[in-house]
C-alpha cells in the first residue's frame, strides 16, 4: 500500500474577511475531495483571510497511481484563477515504511 499527501499553499485575491475566505476555500476542497477522490482539508492560516494551504491525501495499491493523483491536484489546484499557487510540497511512502 502507497500513501501520498499534498501541501498546496495559496494566497487569495480580493478576499477582505475570513467569512468571505470560507466562501472561496470550501467549495475548493470540496471539488478536490469528489474529482480526485481523495481526503482534502483546510490544514494552514486558518487565522489569516488572504492565505491558505490545502492538504490532501490519497491510498492506492501502486506508487504510480499515487504520483498520478497527486499530479492532477496539483495541476488543478495551479489552474485556479482565484487563488495564486504559492508552493506545493509532497511526499510519497510505503506503508511498511511508516
Amino acid at each position: 500500500m502507497w500513501i501520498g499527501w499534498i501541501e498546496v499553499d495559496f494566497l487569495l485575491g480580493d478576499v477582505h474577511s475570513l467569512k468571505e475566505k470560507r466562501s472561496v476555500v470550501r467549495p475548493v476542497v470540496a471539488e478536490m475531495r469528489r474529482r480526485f477522490a481523495v481526503s482534502a482539508a483546510e490544514v494552514d492560516h486558518l487565522d489569516l483571510h488572504r492565505r491558505t494551504t490545502v492538504g490532501a491525501s490519497v491510498v492506492a495499491p501502486d506508487s504510480a497511481h499515487v504520483t498520478e493523483i497527486l499530479d492532477r491536484i496539483e495541476r488543478h489546484a495551479a489552474s485556479r484563477p482565484e487563488m495564486q499557487l504559492l508552493s506545493v510540497r509532497r511526499r510519497l511512502v510505503r506503508a511498511d515504511e511508516i
